[in-house]
């Protein structure tokens, strides 16, 4: 077996596979706790977490709040105390050190921040057992994160997320970049990444796993990333058309119905690009844009005077089947995706 066993902050992770975190919806307790029962870190995505609350219009960030450690509590009781619950927050999040506060409190294991350079992160998290990991996309951006923490916290990363362009959702590339994917060097990249953060792995006497991200599809992809010196993978995607997962079956039959082509670039409204299925709603936005009649003022750089739309309705429109109203992140593969599967059939089958 390559996949050999590793340590986040003195916990053990007998898989080194992550599912990423996939919101609004997608990944919450039951596809994060059924991920955790096979050995690997489960991620419930805290964006808009609690959408289906009672009391979300009214109140979304109470809502959230209030979801966050019944959702962590449910992964874990899913789990059966076998491997590791974890949470993705969004730097651009509004309330994110509320977030990070919450998710401590509740006893997630892990914390895994992208979507921005998480630089404040180690202060929120001061006094509780959890491991942390910014998600980086380059060299620049992980020398930037890394040197921050060391000069201003004293410490490092537990480990690391190298997000390269085949991802899903919002993307830490610009659009001339994700256009000319074929010509970008992001095994290079990796390996520079790797090699920078050997540098504090030897200061702070620690070692900081690496998980490769975007694309990660077949056993041939997972050896690749090992091959590479990473010690893991995350993946998302291919999580989506589960049982286990936690959108609706119309949800799922849109991945297993994509074709390649079907997986486009957008401008989402927080000003990032994004990767997701063109569809009814997509090309409805490119040809006459709309206007945002209710904020649920969820995250920064989004500007609902200008925006075209709103990023968590459509999200949570798709998460619940109204596809034709909604927006349906995912990774630049869906096109591959053509049969449901099961949490426990899938790690079988990336375990290399």
């Amino acid at each position: 077996m390559l996949m050999k066993p590793v340590k986040l902050r003195g916990k053990k992770l007998s898989l080194p596979i992550i599912q990423g975190g996939m919101g609004i919806g997608i990944s919450r307790c039951r596809l994060a706790g059924s991920v955790a029962k096979e050995g690997g870190m489960g991620v419930i995505s805290t964006a808009q977490v609690g959408y289906d609350d009672p009391d979300f219009k009214k109140d979304p960030e109470a809502a959230n709040l209030r979801a966050l450690p019944e959702q962590i509590k449910k992964a874990k009781e899913i789990s059966g105390g076998r491997g590791l619950v974890g949470v993705n927050v969004m730097v651009v999040t509004r309330l994110y050190a509320d977030y990070i506060r919450t998710v401590c409190e509740a006893g997630v294991d892990a914390i895994i921040s992208g979507a921005g350079l998480p630089t404040n992160l180690p202060e929120y998290v001061e006094g509780y057992d959890v491991a942390i990991a910014p998600i980086v996309s380059s060299e620049k951006s992980a020398k930037v994160i890394l040197k921050f923490w060391d000069r201003k916290y004293h410490r490092t990363a537990d480990f690391l997320v190298i997000e390269g362009p085949r991802a899903g959702g919002h993307l830490g590339f610009s659009r001339e970049q994700l256009d000319d994917m074929e010509n970008l060097d992001y095994d290079g990249e990796i390996r520079k990444i790797i090699a920078v953060k050997k540098e504090y792995e030897e200061k702070y006497g620690v070692t900081m796993p690496v998980f490769v991200a975007g694309g990660m599809f077949t056993p041939e992809d997972v050896r690749h990333a090992l091959e590479l010196g990473a010690d893991g993978i995350q993946a998302a995607s291919r999580f989506v058309a589960t049982e286990e997962c936690d959108a609706c079956d119309a949800f799922k039959e849109a991945y297993l119905h994509a074709k390649p082509e079907d997986a486009v670039i957008i401008k989402s409204p927080v000003g990032m690009p994004g990767r997701a299925l063109k569809n009814a709603f997509i090309d409805k936005m490119n040809a006459n844009p709309g206007k945002v009649t209710y904020c649920f003022n969820c995250m920064k750089g989004c500007n609902p005077a200008t925006a075209p739309y709103c990023i968590s309705l459509a999200l949570i429109n798709a998460v619940v089947g109204n596809l034709d109203e909604g927006v349906i992140f995912c990774g630049s593969r869906v096109g591959e995706i053509n049969e449901m599967t099961t949490v426990p059939e899938l790690i079988k089958e990336l375990t290399v």
